[in-house]
Order: structure tokens, then sequence, then C-alpha cells
């Protein structure tokens, strides 16, 4: 126990000297992570860490999936459900036979296990590209129709493992079977899915309190994830679809104070748990070097550039006839959602990098079949998957700065900004000019004394004058912000002079610096939308 409390703090450590070496640098700190757990992992003394395929898929998998979904808008989802829909199912599908046939045929690999490494590096990660492409201000469309793949492709890909895995320990295959087990998990993953989700908002606000209601969310992924898998499915699509559900009604059921600590929470949660994915695929390249010694080193690099190239390769020829061949063959498609420009597609398309996930399934291969015999190619599986993992998680993702500068999408995002900007303002000032109508018809309803009447509008009126600066591009509003912020600091520093001289507790003192923390953080809001650093 001594020596995994140990490990868990250098990992710590590490985690934070390779964040701040990031943030200088400028650099992903997911490809820096993983580089740096390939060193740590090299380094002769420290203890070999393995990963446990369970760890990945059964704890850290679920809420990395859940939080995705939550964040992600279901308007946009739906909208974008068909580029979702190929890429997540026809894509993987299309790269799995690419790399069986492309084994088989030029190395040699039997069918079935060529299959299983196929099904294994299929889907790109749901992680590791978008951890890249946030930083790097991608089109929006983009970024939605990415990570909706990463969300659903993992299901596709676990079911068409599982199958694979069957094929080769037992020798018996049925597609007929296993296209009608994958609707089956389909949608009864779906419907699962958004009954838990049903569930658990219930539960949250029967509650009414902050502390169990985080909780529950917390547990909401695993009880999304663990029955469907334990029964068979993948357990992904259940955890989306309940993510899904709770983004969408959410914001009725759920308290400003859950939200507000709840964010806190999520954020910090899925910051470790990111962090620790990387790490740790970095640290498994001991175990992979180790597996790998008994394998010619020729036959080694020539597998793995082939599958590399094979992955690369199907994902350009998939992506772009999925994204014309149906606005040319059917008119409707092409009337709601016109063709875009060819960089959207060239973007989605280089974007396919592998993570974690992929490594999990390879380290949970089984040593035997059915008959007893060795697993066929399990340690040649288990080095390609690293490789590529590696491959496209370092080189991609270095390489995407530079290919979103060639295909112009840096000027598209930035517009994109700023018209989404536009937007929030408007629709902040809506917000404000709905409050003032209330306050009008409070005022004739609870017949509200003149001075406070007076008080509230003109706080109202203050945030519209500065909303209408903002819109105007003054200078007046920064200004006012940053007066504002350094008289909450005067507030926050006379509070800490009561405290020391006896005057208040330090009760009274955590609750006026929550209010002043609320009203900095408000603040900082606003300074984000006038662009001024936050």
């Amino acid at each position: 126990m001594v020596e995994y409390l140990h490990i868990g703090f250098v990992l710590l450590a590490t985690m934070i000297v390779v964040a701040v070496a990031a943030n200088r640098l400028r650099l992903p700190h997911s490809i820096l992570l993983v580089i740096a757990g390939v060193a740590l992992a090299l380094l002769p003394g420290l203890p070999r860490v393995e990963l446990a395929p369970e760890l990945v898929l059964l704890l850290v998998l679920p809420p990395l999936i859940y939080s995705a979904g939550v964040a992600m808008s279901w308007r946009e989802f739906r909208f974008n459900l068909r580029p979702i829909g190929l890429l997540a199912i026809g894509c993987v599908a299309f790269t799995t036979v690419a790399v069986a046939a492309s084994l088989h045929f030029l190395l040699g690999w039997a069918w079935a296990a060529g299959f299983v490494l196929g099904a294994i590096i299929a889907p790109p990660d749901v992680v590791a590209p978008l951890a890249i492409a946030r930083r790097l201000g991608l089109v929006r469309r983009v970024l939605v129709v990415l990570e909706g793949e990463g969300l659903a492709n993992d299901g596709t890909a676990l079911v068409l493992y599982r199958f694979a895995v069957m094929a080769v320990t037992t020798g018996i295959f049925s597609i007929e079977k296993a296209t009608a087990v994958f609707s089956a998990i389909v949608v009864g993953e779906i419907g699962y899915g958004i009954a838990v989700g049903w569930v658990m908002l219930r539960l949250r606000q029967a509650v009414a309190d902050p502390h169990i209601e985080i909780l529950l969310s917390l547990l909401t992924p695993y009880v999304a994830y663990w029955l469907p898998q334990e029964l068979g499915g993948s357990g992904v699509l259940a955890t989306i679809a309940a993510g899904l559900y709770v983004s969408w009604n959410g914001p009725r059921l759920i308290s400003s104070a859950t939200r507000l600590q709840g964010i806190f929470f999520w954020d910090l949660v899925l910051y470790i748990l990111e962090g620790f994915v990387f790490l740790l695929t970095g640290l498994q390249a001991r175990t992979i070097l180790e597996r790998a010694s008994g394998v010619v080193t020729f036959d080694i690099l020539w597998a793995s550039a082939l599958t590399v190239a094979v992955i690369v390769i199907a994902r350009f020829a998939w992506v772009f006839p999925a994204t014309y061949l149906p606005r040319w063959l059917i008119p409707s498609v092409a009337r709601r959602d016109p063709s875009p420009k060819w960089q959207l597609p060239f973007m989605i398309a280089f974007t396919g990098i592998r993570g974690v996930v992929s490594l999990a399934a390879a380290l949970a291969l089984p040593l035997t079949t059915s008959a007893g015999a060795p697993f066929p190619q399990r340690d040649m599986i288990l080095v390609i998957t690293f490789a590529v993992i590696v491959v496209t998680l370092v080189g991609q993702g270095l390489l995407l700065p530079l290919v979103i500068q060639w295909l112009g999408l840096g000027r598209r995002a930035a517009a994109e900004r700023d018209d989404e900007r536009a937007h929030e303002l408007a629709g902040r000032s809506a917000a404000v000019h709905a409050a003032l109508d209330r306050l009008e018809k409070l005022r004739e309803e609870r017949d509200i004394p003149d001075d406070l009447f007076d008080d509230l509008r003109a706080h109202q009126q203050v945030r519209l004058r500065d909303l209408e600066r903002i819109q105007a591009g003054l200078d007046v509003s920064q200004t006012a912000d940053e007066v504002r912020l350094d008289l909450i600091e005067a507030e926050r520093k006379s509070i800490h002079d009561a405290l020391r001289d006896g005057q208040i507790i330090d009760e009274t003192r955590r609750r006026i610096e929550r209010d002043l923390d609320l009203r900095e953080a408000m603040l900082a809001s606003t300074m984000r939308i006038e662009g001024v650093g936050v």
C-alpha cells in the first residue's frame, strides 16, 4: 500500500511539473504527459506501473464519457447526428476491415487476429484530440463532430472487439448474430441511459442538498455504464444517453448552488483523470518493451508502420465520401446542410488520435484460446497498439497547429468566436430586459416600496449599460471592471483585518469571502466576453 501511495504521489507531482512546462512551452498537456510517462517508465530503479484494463474501462472511462455528454449541446449533437453516426459506426467498421485485410494479405495474419487489432485501434480517442483541439481553437462544428464521434465510436469498437475476440478464442463468428446483437445494444442502451438520467435527476431534485446531489452526479455514469457492460453491451451508449439527457433537462431541475459547486468538483475530477490517463499511457512503455522482447524488431517496425499508414489512409478514404456523397445523392440533405469546403472534412480526417481505451482493450486480451493455445499475435497486437497511440498522439498532435494554420481554420475559428460573443452579449442584454420587465410587474403585484424598486432597477440598468458599452467596443467597461476587482480586493483585505483584530469570527469571514468570490467570478465572466484575457 505504501508503494502505491508513493507511486501516486510521484504521478501527481509529475502532472504538476508537466502542466507548468506545457503552459510555458505552449504545448498540449496531453502530449507532454505521454512523453513524461515514457521517460519515467524507462528510468532504471523505478517500479513498473502496469495499467489494469478494468481501471480504465470500469472506473476512468464512465465519468469521462458522461461529462462529455453533459457538456455537449443536444441541439448540436442532433443536427450533426448523420456525420457523427457515419464516423462512429461506418468509419470504425471500415477501418477495422481495412486493418484486418492489410495484415492478412501483406503480413499473413489470420483474419480473426487482424479483426481484433482493427477493432482495438479503429476508434479515435474521445479525450486526447479534444484536449488538443480545444486549446487550438478549432471551428465549432469540427469540435462537435469530433466530440460526438469520440463519444459514440467506443461503443461500436467494443462490440466489434468482443465478437472478434470470440472468433479467435472459439473459432465461431456469425455476421447475422453480430448485427442483431449490435442493434439490440444500441436500442437497449439508449433507452436505459435515458431512464438512468431521468431517475437521477428526480433523485437529485428530491434530496435538495448540493453535497448529496454532487455525489449522485458522480454515481450516474457508473450506474449507466456498469449494468450494460456486465450484460454484454458496451455501456458507452447508455452513459452518453444519460449525459445528454441531463444536459438537456438539468437546468430546470438542478439548483444554482449545486451547479456552482458541481462545476468546480467535476473540473477537478476530470483534470486529474485526464492527466492520469495520459501519464499512465506513457508509463506502459516498459511493459510493452518487455512483451516485445521475443519479437523481431524489424517485424514490429514494419507491422506498426503499416498499421499507422492504413488507419490514416482509411480515415481520409472514408471521411471525404461520407461528407459529400449523401449531399450529392439526397437533395434534401444538401438543402438542409450544404456541402462544406474541403478544409473541414480534411481537419476531421486528420484528427484521428488514438488513446488509452485502445491500450486497455489490448491489455485485456485473453492469454489463450478456448482450446488452450496461445492467443495468436497477442504480443504483436499490444506493441502495435502502443505504437499507434504514441505516433498519432505525439505526431499528429504536434502537427495539428501547423495543419490548422495551413487550412486557414484559425481565422475562421476567430471569426466564429466573435460571432458567438456577439450572440452572447445579445442574450445577456435580452435577459436583463426580461428582468426589468418582470420587476415592473412585481411592483404592481407586490406593492414594492419606491426606494427598493429604484435600487433594483438601477442595478439592472447598470448591468445593461455595461453590456451596451461592451457591444460598442468602449474601454470604459473594462476600466470599470478593473476598478470593481480592486474594490473587491479592498473588501477582502478589510475582512481579514477584522478577523485578525477579533471583530469577526472565521465562519463569518468565510461567508463574506464566498460572496466576494461569487462577485469576482461574475466579473471574470464579463471580462472574458470583453476579451481581456481572463
